[in-house]
Parts: C-alpha cells; sequence; structure tokens
C-alpha cells in the first residue's frame, strides 16, 4: 500500500527539493508536506 502511495507523491506532489526550499523558512503547509512525504517513504521502504 506504502509503495503505491510513494508512487503517486512522486507523480502528483511537488518536489520541494528541486525548487532548493529552505526548510527553516518553510511555510506550515509546506513542513506538513515534508513530514508527510518522509512519513510514506519511509514505510515504502520497510
Amino acid at each position: 500500500m506504502y509503495k503505491i502511495l510513494a508512487l503517486l507523491n512522486k507523480l502528483f506532489l511537488p518536489s520541494l527539493t528541486k525548487q532548493r526550499l529552505d526548510v527553516t523558512k518553510a511555510k506550515n503547509w509546506q513542513k506538513a508536506l515534508i513530514g508527510y512525504r518522509y512519513f510514506v517513504t519511509t514505510r515504502a521502504l520497510g
């Protein structure tokens, strides 16, 4: 389930690292998106 979700994240959600986003200056929704993607990625790898 998480592998499919990770694939959908990759396809539909913006990559904030390609935009060179500074995490210390990120808005709350961007921090939430980073946390969500981290959670799904770690579950998909495990």
